[in-house]
């Protein structure tokens, strides 16, 4: 529980149980600390104020309602950061984070830091997959629900062609994915740009085919005189603040695109876009499209985002990870339960 910024509680409270026939109850075992959850641990504006927090987990079926029929007790599943129906016409055309009855855990649901949760509209949210909740592959499993799906996203949003150059601006949790989706798209080459030593070594793991530093006028400028002056395809914009969608901006080709994926606190150069054809896309991405085809993957072994994962507390020692990714001593913190 978040009762004030900087402090968080382990508390007792009612254990989730079905409310509606959609419903269904899970066992959380595995979940994931996002970027999103610090701002209001700081006490800045963010998504979810509390008391209840946390919207990524993975965790076995305890009840279903009387109306759930592709999951059941017993399976595990992962959930996207937002619940959705899979009925109405936004999550039909595949716009579940736009779901007319959907929310996000801890704000129109329970929050996904304790042991179970209750799931509205479980046919439309959760995804089984065939493992068990000792496998290795679990890590990899939790980063699908939110930060993978999202770099995924980053890449494919803008309905274009593979872009053969993409620059990641940021080297959080979701620019370590994009580099990874922009590898397995089969881009030819990726910049990082970031200022963290340990996670640019697990962006070049993950793919990327240049490491870029240097900040500000100079990071961009090394992007573009690596790219013969022109700028690359695909800028994805993994941070949201004014200096990363600068960088952005300078590092974009002419009739390129930047994917805007980090929570947006910056404003967009309309004028600049106009000028030099830039298509911005943005937009919360929609992981419950993903889901299915990215678990798969995570299955057969073609796919691991786990790297992401650089630290493991406890459910009872939450209040020390939540510090950890504050300090920077942490990419992102898995918990166990």
């Amino acid at each position: 529980m978040l009762r004030v910024p900087g402090r968080l509680t382990v508390e007792q409270v009612p254990d989730p149980r079905i409310e509606h026939p959609s419903d269904a109850v899970v066992r959380v075992v595995a979940a994931g600390i996002c970027g999103t959850d610090l701002r209001c641990y700081a006490g800045r504006p963010g998504p979810i104020p509390g008391p209840r927090c946390g919207h990524e987990f993975v965790g076995v079926v305890a009840h279903v309602g009387a109306d759930v029929h592709t999951v059941r007790p017993g399976q595990l599943v992962v959930a996207p950061f937002r619940f959705s129906d899979g009925d109405c016409a936004q999550c039909v055309r595949g716009l579940q984070s736009s779901c007319v009855r959907g929310g996000m855990w801890g704000i129109a649901a329970g929050g996904a830091h304790a042991e179970g949760v209750c799931v509205p509209f479980a046919d439309g949210t959760l995804v089984p997959v065939p493992l068990d909740e000792s496998d290795e592959r679990i890590p990899a499993m939790l980063a699908l629900s939110d930060v993978m799906a999202t770099g995924h996203h980053a890449i494919h949003a803008t309905g274009r062609p593979t872009p053969e150059t993409v620059a990641v601006v940021g080297d959080g949790p979701v620019g370590l994915c994009a580099v990874l989706a922009a590898q397995r798209a089969g881009s030819e080459r990726v910049f990082l740009i970031g200022h963290h030593q340990d996670r640019l070594g697990v962006g070049q793991r993950f793919g990327a085919t240049d490491i870029v530093s240097a900040r500000g006028a100079e990071g961009h400028a090394q992007v573009v005189e690596a790219t013969g002056g022109a700028g690359v395809d695909l800028v994805v914009e993994a941070v949201g603040a004014q200096d990363a969608l600068d960088t952005a901006m300078a590092a974009c080709a002419d009739g390129g695109a930047i994917s805007r994926v980090g929570g947006p606190y910056g404003v967009v150069d309309s004028m600049a876009c106009f000028l030099r054809n830039i298509t911005i896309t943005s937009g919360l991405a929609p992981a419950r499209a993903y889901l299915p085809t990215l678990s798969e993957e995570v299955v057969a072994g073609r796919l691991d985002p786990s790297p992401v994962f650089d630290h493991t507390v406890r459910l009872s020692g939450i209040g020390g990870g939540y510090q950890a990714m504050a300090e920077r001593r942490a990419t992102k913190v898995l918990i166990t339960l």
